[in-house]
This record gives C-alpha cells, structure tokens and sequence, in this order.
C-alpha cells in the first residue's frame, strides 16, 4: 500500500489546490440501485470522497431477484480502467462483481500499468437474494491473480466457504479459521462478514491483519432492507483509506456505518421482495409522513421576527413551546430559538415541537448558532454571528433550501454575508439592550448604512419595542423588511398581546410593505 497522505496539489502556477481522495469501483449495475456501482456511489458521497466507475455487467434487478446479466466485453472495461486511471489520481480501486476470469486478468494488467495506493476486494458471487453473479470458473481467478495483490478482501460466509472450496462457516472459530486460510492465499488483510452467522446473535465480523485477530460486534439489526450491505460495507472502507485512516481504523468505521445506515432504515418500503435497499444518506425518510413541504425564503417573513430567550422563559415560568404558540397566534412571522441555557437534550426536544408548531401555521422557524441541532429537528435554518460558523459552511452542511441569517454591524460584514451565501443579515443592536453582553450599538444612522450597502434582505435588532418600531421602520430604505424583537415579546407576562401590540403598530408604518 503506497504512502500517500498529501491532500495538496501544487499545480504549474504554483497554486494550492485541494486534492479530493478518490474510490475507483470496479464493479456491475444494479438497476435496481441498491447494490453494486449504485450501492458504491452513495457510500462514497455519504463518506465524503468522489467515486468513479468502471462497469464490468449490467444487470435486470429488483428487490425479488436478479432478472438477467449482460456482462460488458473485456476489452471495453480495460479501456474504461484506462480512460479513469490514466487521467485521475485514483487514490483506491475497490472491486466488486467481475463476471469473467478475462476481466480480472485486466484488472491485474492496468493496476501494474497504473499504480494505486490501495485495493479493496469485496469477492461478489451471490447475490443477497441468492442469484449468482459469478460461476465457479471465476474463483481460479480470484485465488491466483487478484487475492495476492488485495490490501483487503470482505468475503461473507458464503464467499469465504466458496473461496476455501466448500468448507462450511458455522461458529466465530470457523471464521477465524477462514481468515488465516484466506490470509495464506495473498492478501494483506482479510475480513470474514458473519451478519449470516446463526450461531451468534450479534453482527459479528472477523479481521486478521496477518499477526492478530479482531473480532468486531455490533448489534443485529432486525430488518429486510439489507440489499447492498457488502457492497456498502467495502466502499466505505476504500472510502476511508483513500482519506488516509489506517486499515482497521477504516474497516471499524464502514462496520458502524453499516450498522447506521440499516437501523436507520429499518422500516422504509421499496420494493415487494424479500430484501430491500436502505438509505446510505439518511435522506428518504426527511419529509415521508409529512404534509408539509419546504418553501423559498420570503424576505417578508422578515417583518415581525420574534427571538425567544431561555432566562426569559424561565422568569415568567413558560415553556419554549408555550412562547412560540404565543408569539404566532400575537402575528410573529418568523420565529427564532435561541436558548443559551437550555441543555442540548431538552433544547432538541423542545425545538422538534416547535418546529411542528411553526410548520402547521407555515411559519419558518429558525436555531440560533447550533447547527447541530437544526440539522436534528429539522429546522427551516439557522442565525449565525459573527463568531459563530461561517455562512458558507452552514450551507454546506444544511444544504440549499434552508434559511440562514448572520448577524452584521458593518457594510463590510454586509458584503461577506452575501458573499458567503446567506439569505439575509440581522443589523444591531440598533438601540442598547439587555439581551447580549457587551454589544456595540450602531444606532439608526448605522443600521441605515448597512441597509445601503446590503445586497440582501435586512432585519433590524437590539433594543427595539413598541416605543420605537416605527422610527427604525421609518428609515424608509427597500432593504429594511422588518424588526426582530426579544425583551418586547418575552420579558412580558403576555406574549401574544405584545405581539399583537407591535404587528399592528408595523402595519400602521406607512413603509412596511418595502
């Protein structure tokens, strides 16, 4: 296995690019996408690395079965190895389904042509639903030409008993057993699966690195959706070596995303058969049972943004809940938690309720700082500061339709929201307040040069109640849609008719509709 643990390329001009880790699989298609190319592709995207693809069969599969094979000719899947490989700094080649003794030999030919740091082996003969894909003429070429230049091969029981010429698996001693036998066959590492093992009542695998035994449990997960599991399992290992982790360290961590991945998708239905694909991204399941459906940022949901507070809550003993209800039943048309000193379960718990609340008025509702949990409960966003995330890696990690604001003082903050992908910007504290220690004000005069200067959306903060709504309102600027308010809604006995109170003194603002 080739050291090679640079992610920096230096090109021609002396610029630093980054250079991505790369899987190459060499494997079938499944057409029903929840094993093979298809299987490989996702674990790759969900560990994070780029995945390219050499198609050795197509192949007619559903849940029930595989319906038909038509296996790609020899010299088309050398000429794909050589198309990627000579082009890409493939970093790993993990194969799969290889049909043909002929398809292996070239594999062996381009691997010697074209160097890479790793290869991982996941020797697919039957499928799960028990079709096979590869006779027992391909075996010869598994033992004599690709095992001993593997740095790891993933047989399942099936395999390793087929691999050792029928020898039966049937307890955690056969496995390691086979290990060493497998061992002795060329390659650098083995992993026996036992996820079929009967004897065990736990997901039990074998590794044997060629001195010591590991043997690695988790628990078993009882669901049908476990089409593509070794497809998966080797991916994410190939995944996690490209990135540089050492091979137990990958093989560990494709073990419990595995076991991740089907718990999490151990009740979704696709298919009739008897196994079922799951879900590599931990995505399908996000808005099922749902009936409701994100919409675009409306820069008008700007114009009463209420700001929830935690001591707020706690001092006129309400819950966050019952504050949220109140705030939109008083007009609130976009709601923000921000609970400081909330302990992350209960804030979590109480967030995913007023998610709900919001949902069912179709009222956005935002998280303070923590992406984390507006990632958990599904929130419609996030507000960030200025010391917090950075914008554009809270889009990277929320993803396209979800809402964030920062929080700007400056002209220049302004620009490098807009920049960084934002949605809209928060200008304060506009007048002193309470709420946060040790905020700069920027007055009336401020907030109106960032407007200015704002190419997005504006809400203006800090300080700001029924007394002076209208004058910040008044400013009179297009980008200025609204005023977010704390102390004026929370600090009160009553939220909903504070809320109430200030809605009707906004609309009343001849400029509120800009």
């Amino acid at each position: 296995m080739q050291e090679d643990k640079g992610l920096l390329m230096k090109t021609s001009d002396d610029n630093s690019k980054l250079r991505i880790p790369h899987v190459l699989t060499v494997a079938g298609s499944d057409s029903g996408a929840g094993a093979g190319i298809q299987a490989d592709l996702k674990a790759c995207a969900a560990r994070g690395v780029y995945c390219s693809t050499v198609i050795t069969a197509v192949t007619a599969q559903n849940t029930v079965g595989v319906q038909g094979v038509d296996i790609v000719p020899e010299d088309f899947v050398a000429e794909q190895l050589k198309s990627v490989l000579s082009d890409m700094h493939v970093d790993v080649v993990k194969t799969g389904m290889l049909p043909s003794v002929g398809i292996v030999k070239v594999i062996l030919q381009s691997l010697k042509q074209f160097p890479v740091r790793a290869l991982v082996v996941d020797p697919v003969m039957v499928s799960t639903s028990g079709d096979v894909l590869a006779g027992p003429s391909i075996l010869g070429g598994f033992r004599e030409v690709l095992l001993p230049m593997a740095d790891i091969v993933t047989p399942n029981l099936k395999e390793a008993s087929a691999l050792l010429g029928g020898v039966q698996l049937e307890t955690v001693n056969d496995m390691r057993s086979a290990a060493k036998s497998i061992h002795d066959m060329g390659p650098r590492n083995v992993l026996v699966k036992g996820g079929d093992l009967a004897a065990s009542l736990d997901a039990v695998d074998i590794f044997f690195d060629g001195e010591n035994f590991y043997e690695l449990r988790s628990s078993r997960i009882e669901t049908r959706n476990t089409h593509g599991t070794g497809c998966t399992l080797a991916s994410c290992i190939a995944a996690e070596l490209a990135k540089g982790s050492s091979m137990l360290s990958a093989v560990k961590v494709a073990k419990r995303y595995v076991e991740t991945a089907l718990d999490y998708s151990k009740d979704i239905a696709i298919g009739n058969g008897l196994q079922g694909p799951f879900d590599h991204l931990f995505k399908l399941k996000h808005n099922v049972h749902k009936s409701w459906r994100p919409r675009a940022f409306d820069p008008s949901d700007l114009f009463l943004y209420a700001v929830t507070d935690s001591r707020m809550n706690k001092k006129w003993d309400r819950s966050i809940t019952d504050a949220v209800k109140a705030a939109i039943e008083g007009g609130a048309t976009i709601v923000q938690l921000r609970e400081k000193d909330a302990e992350t379960r209960d804030f979590l718990e109480s967030a995913k309720a007023c998610v709900e609340i919001c949902r069912s008025h179709g009222i956005p509702l935002l998280i303070n700082d923590r992406i984390d949990v507006a990632l958990a409960c599904d929130a419609d966003g996030v507000h960030v500061g200025q010391s917090d995330m950075p914008a554009n890696v809270a889009r990277a990690l929320l993803g396209p339709e979800k809402i964030i604001g920062v929080s700007c003082k400056t002209p220049e903050q302004a620009h490098q929201a807009w920049v960084d992908g934002a949605d809209y910007i928060g200008c304060g504290g506009v007048y002193p307040t309470n709420t946060k220690e040790n905020n700069i004000t920027v007055g009336l005069e401020g907030l109106k040069a960032v407007c200015l200067s704002s190419k997005l959306p504006v809400v203006a903060i800090g300080g700001i109640g029924v007394s002076n709504a209208r004058s910040v309102m008044e400013l009179g600027v297009p980008t200025l849609k609204g005023v977010a308010v704390v102390s004026a809604l929370f600090d009160r006995e009553s939220v909903l008719t504070e809320t109430r109170k200030l809605h009707a003194l906004l609309k009343e603002t001849p400029t509120h509709s800009n």
